[in-house]
């Protein structure tokens, strides 16, 4: 660790760089006449023939001045290791892939961000093949600077960085051992900029994150193992491996594994629904953290997205069988990082802007572009195009697992109207997990999102018509301010036509057959541009 942090200490001290200097130099008729670093040339004088004499003369240069001259040093060595060297000139990041096709998600296999060196291999018409972070792969090469270009961006990119060394390596918000302060993951050959040194731990830059400045890495492990060293180096590529990406999110994996949902408790009992907190779907991911023996049976504790809580181990899988299980339920997600982001009809920013999505929202990627993706929307007209844009870190495309959603059920009402809502929100909440089946209105064996409202609503005896558009004119209009569980929340497509209804159950979410990805699930209220929020229960 301290070998890495203080290499120039060891490899560019300052008589290295003097004799370096020295060796340098252009000599005529046995004369010095000057230095020439890279960043300006220093004259000696030219009575001093002796290279004490010389060394006499350097060592009068100005400390700050020596201390360039070593960085220049320091990555004129770094980039001697590159055959040609690149420089990554984008807002945001470039992908990596294994072919020259910008179309096909799968062939991803890494991410360059701006400012992240490669080694130019060859290049292929707006194509570069390039070696970095340990991959080997094709990026657009247009993103890719080159010769004096990537030589000065480069050393503006110089950095004394953070290596793992660690196959996995918990990124954390603060240098202690808490399962509650994971902020992500670090995984083996990446680079992170370092700000401090503490101890065991490396205070980096977040530049994976819009809402934190900063994060720790543990780089020593108790046991005196070393998890990552410290380096002056440029970034590097990070390695994306598809679908196993997905169980390197999690320490201990566990794996919801049964039809419809687990109901996620405060604590490890069955007290039917009032120690609710959340519900953990099949195929959805979660952290192990504990386990108890009760006499209502295994419970496990976990951390699953925004729920921590208690689920039945009966309805769970771990280990090995929840790794290989996982992989059939991983896809290629959108998590968004910026509190809100504009959706466009087109993959570029003169595209006609239809609605925004919300922080902290998962959505599943259709195709994925340099810059750009296209997420599903759960639109129902299939030319309802969605894209966005994955620059300056709004956005972090990777493969995940779904994972729990709050739900906390009514469980009390101030009046008799209050109840009637809370009975048909705690109804409706039963079906999460159900299938979505375009056109279908049971509730068990598939459903729509308007078949959902519909009949969730007909079970109490209120009447809607059959599409979105025209549950849209029913009962009264209501604002945002005002909407209250059991309101409908309507949304549009791009040319502004309602076509998603969903159904309000408090606490800022709607519960919607949302797509048959996904089936009846719930999401934030807002997890796209509302359009129209509707009273179809009365008082």
């Amino acid at each position: 660790m301290r070998k890495g942090r203080h290499l120039w200490e060891n490899r560019f001290s300052k008589q290295r760089l003097i004799l370096a200097a020295v060796a340098a130099v252009v000599c005529v008729g046995g004369i010095i006449h000057g230095i020439h670093t890279g960043l300006g040339t220093w004259s000696t004088d030219p009575e001093a023939e002796t290279e004490e004499e010389t060394i006499a003369v350097i060592e009068t240069i100005p400390e700050e001045e020596l201390e360039e001259m070593r960085l220049q040093e320091q990555f004129d060595d770094i980039t001697s290791e590159y055959g040609t060297l690149g420089i990554v000139s984008v807002d945001g990041y470039i992908n990596v892939r294994k072919e020259p096709d910008s179309v096909d998600m799968t062939n991803i296999i890494g991410q360059l961000s701006d400012g992240a060196a490669c080694d130019i291999l060859e290049e292929d018409g707006e194509w570069a093949h390039i070696r970095s972070g340990g991959i080997e792969g094709w990026a657009a090469s247009r993103y890719i600077l080159t010769g004096e270009d990537a030589v000065a961006k480069g050393r503006e990119n110089l950095a004394e960085r953070v290596i793992i060394d660690e196959p996995v390596l918990n990124i954390r918000s603060a240098p202690e051992i808490d399962p509650a302060n994971v902020v992500g993951k670090a995984r083996q050959g990446e680079r992170y900029v370092l700000i401090e040194e503490e101890g065991d731990w490396a205070r980096i830059e977040a530049d994976f994150s819009d809402t934190l400045d900063e994060a720790w890495l543990k780089v020593n492990g108790d046991d005196g193992s070393v998890n990552a060293h410290v380096a002056m180096a440029l970034d590097e590529a990070r390695k994306l491996d598809l679908r196993q990406m997905a169980l390197t999110q999690y320490d201990n994996i566990v794996l919801a594994y049964t039809d419809g949902y687990i109901n996620v408790r405060e604590e490890p009992k069955d007290d039917g629904i009032k120690n609710i907190c959340g519900k953990f779907v099949k195929g959805c991911g979660g952290d192990l953290l504990d386990t108890v023996e009760n006499e209502s049976g295994t419970w496990y504790k976990i951390k699953s997205g925004p729920v921590t809580g208690w689920v039945s181990a009966k309805y769970c899988l771990t280990g090995q069988s929840a790794k290989d299980t996982a992989l059939d339920y991983a896809v290629l997600t959108a998590f968004v990082n910026v509190d809100a982001l504009n959706v466009r009809a087109e993959p570029s920013l003169d595209a006609k802007v239809w609605t925004s999505i919300t922080k902290n929202q998962a959505y599943e990627v259709i195709t994925q572009f340099d810059g750009w993706v296209e997420i599903n929307l759960d639109s129902e007209d299939a030319d309802d195009k969605a894209f966005i844009s994955t620059r300056d870190n709004n956005v972090e495309v990777r493969y995940g697992l779904p994972e729990a959603m709050e739900y906390y059920p009514a469980v009390e009402a101030a009046n008799a109207a209050a109840a009637y809502r809370n009975s048909i929100v705690n109804y409706a909440c039963q079906f999460i997990g159900n299938p979505y089946v375009w056109g279908g209105t049971s509730l068990t064996k598939g459903c729509d999102c308007s078949g959902f409202t519909q009949s969730v609503m007909a079970h109490f005896g209120i009447s809607l018509p059959r599409v979105s558009r025209a549950q849209a004119k029913s009962g009264q209009k209501v604002t945002s301010d005002q909407m209250k569980p059991g309101d409908l929340v309507f949304y549009a497509n791009k040319s502004g036509t309602i076509n998603h209804v969903g159904i309000y159950i408090g606490n800022g979410q709607v519960v919607n057959a949302a797509s048959r990805r996904a089936g009846i699930k719930i999401y934030r209220w807002n997890y796209r541009t509302p359009v129209a929020i509707r009273n179809v229960i009365g008082p």
